[in-house]
C-alpha cells in the first residue's frame, strides 16, 4: 500500500463553520415551516427550566413532546441548550414562583409514604420544580412567537432574494 492511498483525515476548522451553516439550512427549511421549529425550541426551552431540580430526567421529556407535537427534534435541543444559557437567573425567578404556588408545608404530607432521602430530594427542589414547569411554560409560549415571526422572515428574504435572481436571469436572456 502506498503512501496516498493511506491519507489520514485532518481536522478542518473551516468544515465546522459549514456543517453549522448546513445544519442552520436544514432547520430553517425543515417540512412544516416555522411553526414546527419554533415548537421545538419552545419545549427544548420550557422543559430546561425544570430540568435541574430533577436531576437531568427531565430531558427525556423532550422525545415524546417533539413526537407528538410533530415539532422539530434539532429546534428542541437549541431551545435547551439556550435555557441552559438563561437558567441561572430564571431559578431565582422560579423559586418564587414556586413559593408562591406551593403552600407551606406541602411536602409534610408525604414523609409517611416515600423514603428519607426523596422526601429531603423532594423538600428541598419542589419549589424550584413547581415554578420551573410554570415559568418553563410561560416562557415557551412567550418564545414561540418572536421565533416563528423571525423564521418567516428569514423564509420571506430568501424567497424574495430567489425571486429576484430569477428576474435578472430572465432580463438578461431576453437581452441577449
Amino acid at each position: 500500500m502506498n503512501k496516498t492511498a493511506r491519507k489520514k483525515k485532518t481536522f478542518n476548522v473551516y468544515g465546522i463553520g459549514r456543517w453549522f451553516k448546513y445544519q442552520y439550512l436544514l432547520l430553517t427549511r425543515a417540512k412544516g415551516g416555522p411553526v414546527m421549529v419554533a415548537l421545538g425550541f419552545s419545549i427544548g426551552l420550557a422543559v430546561e427550566m425544570f430540568t435541574l431540580p430533577t436531576a437531568g430526567l427531565a430531558f427525556f421529556l423532550i422525545f415524546p413532546l417533539v413526537y407528538s407535537l410533530r415539532a422539530s427534534m434539532g429546534a428542541a435541543l437549541i431551545g435547551f441548550v439556550f435555557g441552559k444559557v438563561i437558567y441561572l437567573p430564571m431559578s431565582f425567578i422560579n423559586k418564587q414562583v414556586g413559593t408562591l404556588v406551593l403552600p407551606h408545608g406541602v411536602t409534610m404530607h408525604l414523609q409517611s409514604i416515600l423514603p428519607e432521602w426523596l422526601n429531603t430530594f423532594l423538600r428541598l427542589n419542589m419549589k424550584l420544580l413547581v415554578g420551573g414547569i410554570i415559568n418553563g411554560a410561560v416562557l415557551g409560549l412567550l418564545v414561540f412567537y418572536p421565533v416563528k415571526w423571525m423564521l418567516e422572515w428569514v423564509d420571506g428574504k430568501r424567497k424574495e432574494k430567489r425571486r429576484r435572481r430569477k428576474e435578472q436571469l430572465l432580463s438578461s436572456e431576453a437581452e441577449g
